[in-house]
């Protein structure tokens, strides 16, 4: 076993334990801290390397940034409608679009399921003999399938110990993989065969694909509705404390990404980074398999969960929690068999753009209302700037 087999196991098991320490999970500011990070750091460090990486060489780090950037000013929107809340001083044309954003969300969570699985299904096969975009579709079927079941027939307490454990497994083989990353970028500049690489897309068409990746960062939104738990004060600072280290995380990953691997070794598919790690560390791809399977799993149920219970709030109880689960099934596998995952991508991003279009809205209402012109005026502008984010983002192509 090479020294950095070792050292990835070693660090992964280190970090797998601390999280999953009392100490550490029960302390309330890490608690409050962990589901937007999670929801952060998920789905989309799957995708990003192989994407960022083939799209805009060297320049991807700065795009990553922008991409961190750009959520980070909806994020700030965000916490300004948590303070408004928390004091009850909204004006009712904010309310009024607060119910339009809910409706948004649910179907956003909708598509960010079926986002979920198809990953799920494209990772679940990977390493197996059937490895085809068919039985990878008839896999995240069966998944949505087990998941419709469950929630129709038990509800989804029986999965949310899980939701605890893959988190933590999730960030713990992250931290592997930045080891094993560590080690094959310092390789590298020890050999002088670090890459810097044009950018296949520039100008107006690199900035719609950034558009179309905002799904990848998304999550942010969740301390939104965590005020049964915890505080406004505790939800803005866990929201800044979660993008501000997933940005860093994101921005250093894709750096060693993108010098440490030449354009032939970055395949631009959904599961692409499998077949990267397996140039740092043969004991990589198998973990990440089984990081991503918990994690889409997981997040699909979270998501799942979160989407019945807002169509059954926003119906008035006209539509139970159980029927929504349906619904969401139908949408979702009709995705599966008529959409590869960047399509799937790109429509999920439309639709959280939009969400936080709304929510830039309601701040930009609630600032006005109270004399705030200056904050007023930059948040309508970040209204225009969602709303060219959700018409005009665009998928990466496949490969």
């Amino acid at each position: 076993m090479t020294p950095e087999t070792l050292a990835i196991g070693a660090v992964t098991l280190l970090v797998l334990a601390l999280l999953l320490s009392p100490r550490v999970a029960n302390a309330p500011g890490w608690r409050a801290m962990i589901t937007p990070l999670a929801s952060i750091i998920g789905s989309g460090f799957l995708v990003l390397g192989p994407i960022l990486g083939a799209s805009y060489g060297a320049w991807a780090p700065l795009m990553m940034l922008v991409l961190c950037a750009l959520a980070w000013l909806f994020g700030a929107a965000i916490r300004f409608n948590i303070a408004t809340i928390a004091k009850g001083t909204r004006p009712a044309a904010a309310r009024h679009l607060e119910q339009l954003a809910s409706w948004v969300l649910a179907f956003a969570y909708v598509i960010s399921v079926a986002y979920y699985l198809n990953l799920l299904g494209a990772f679940g096969m990977r390493l197996t003999p059937w490895n085809t975009a068919h039985d990878a579709r008839l896999l995240t079927t069966a998944v949505f399938l087990v998941i419709l079941g469950v929630g129709w027939f038990r509800g989804f307490r029986a999965m949310e110990r899980m939701e605890e454990y893959s988190v933590g497994l999730k960030l713990a083989v992250i931290a592997g993989m930045f080891t094993g990353l560590a080690f094959f970028f310092a390789g590298k500049l020890r050999e002088g065969t670090l890459v810097v690489t044009p950018a296949e897309t520039s100008g107006w068409s690199a900035l719609t694909l950034a558009f179309g990746l905002l799904i990848t960062v998304q999550g942010f939104e969740t301390t939104r509705y965590l005020a049964g738990a915890y505080d406004a004060r505790t939800r803005i600072r866990a929201m800044l404390r979660a993008q501000g280290l997933s940005t860093l995380i994101y921005v250093v990953y894709i750096a060693l990404v993108a010098y440490a691997f030449s354009p032939d070794q970055m395949p631009l598919s959904e599961t692409g980074i499998i077949d990267m790690m397996r140039l740092v560390a043969p004991i990589l791809p198998l973990m990440l398999i089984v990081a991503a399977l918990a994690a889409q799993f997981s997040a699909a149920v979270a998501d799942t969960a979160g989407a019945g219970g807002l169509f059954e709030e926003l119906t008035r109880h006209r539509l139970r929690e159980r029927d929504a689960y349906v619904l969401l099934a139908v949408i979702g596998i009709a995705l599966t068999w008529t959409a590869d995952i960047f399509q799937i991508i790109s429509h999920a991003s439309r639709a959280f753009a939009l969400y936080y279009t709304l929510q830039a809205a309601i701040a930009t209402v609630t600032a006005r209302a109270q004399g705030q012109k200056g904050r007023a005026a930059l948040l309508a502008m970040l209204v225009l700037l969602g709303l060219a984010v959700a018409l005009f983002g665009r998928t990466a192509e496949g490969g």
